[in-house]
């Protein structure tokens, strides 16, 4: 028994048998972010866009072609957020419908605190119209009726934005499920967020070990790939349908 008692005695002596866990300390915690620089505006949500452009009375509504130049490539112009905060991207061509506007509108509305956030549209009203025969009619007599009005998007371009004194975590939400409704790509996106990307971008093209990329192989013409290929493909090497 004596020596039992003294093996334990021992063993709680030696120093590697303790483990030290630290229940105190000096916690650093970052700083909250400083908003004193932004101004909520009066009207915090999404304006109403009209269903059908207002044109004067002595001007019949026109109608248009398809023109599906205006949904494809990248945009070029709009596809930075202006506020510098959260917003939702477009990741492919396609077009905006008014019942596409009020679901955004709508959500916005809902989810929005508008003591400290506010949202604004990037994209115009419906403006394109869509012409549409009726069911069953034969072929000929003229172009169509014009069944609704839309707004084309290009792929990169920026559908609306949310700013205010909050932070990506609280509009993530809601902005994914708006982007998920959408009828092209989109994804949510934060300064930061489209930041990273650009770089993570950037290092890929001057660090990618393999020469034969898309851009190499239609440059070269490749296995005669410029004969099968499309125009659009020799433009922007596959990336944009």
């Amino acid at each position: 028994m004596l020596t039992r008692t003294f093996g334990i005695v021992l063993d709680i002596l030696r120093p590697e048998k303790f483990q030290v866990i630290s229940r105190f300390g000096i916690k650093y915690f970052a700083p909250p972010k400083n908003y004193d620089d932004i101004e909520i505006p009066e009207r915090t949500r999404l304006k109403l866009f009209d269903k059908v452009p207002m044109y004067p009375s002595n001007i019949k509504p026109p109608k248009m072609q398809k023109r599906l130049r205006y949904m494809r490539g990248p945009e070029t112009i709009h596809n930075t957020l202006q506020l510098k905060q959260y917003g939702v991207v477009a990741r492919g061509g396609g077009r905006l419908r008014h019942e596409h506007f009020e679901m955004i509108r709508l959500q916005v509305a809902r989810r929005l605190d508008q003591k400290k956030m506010f949202a604004i549209w990037r994209v115009d009203p419906p403006w394109q119209p869509v012409t549409k025969k009726g069911q069953g009619q034969r072929m000929g007599g003229g172009k169509g009726a014009i069944d609704h009005y839309c707004t084309p998007i290009k792929s990169d371009r920026i559908i609306f934005e949310i700013g205010g004194k909050c932070e990506y975590a609280e509009v993530h939400t809601m902005l994914r499920i708006i982007s998920e409704r959408l009828p092209f790509k989109a994804e949510p996106v934060s300064q930061e967020i489209m930041e990273k990307q650009a770089v993570e971008e950037k290092w890929k093209e001057e660090n990618n070990l393999n020469k034969y990329t898309m851009k190499y192989l239609i440059q070269n013409n490749m296995q005669g790939c410029n004969t099968h290929i499309s125009k659009y493909d020799n433009r922007w090497y596959g990336k944009y349908v």
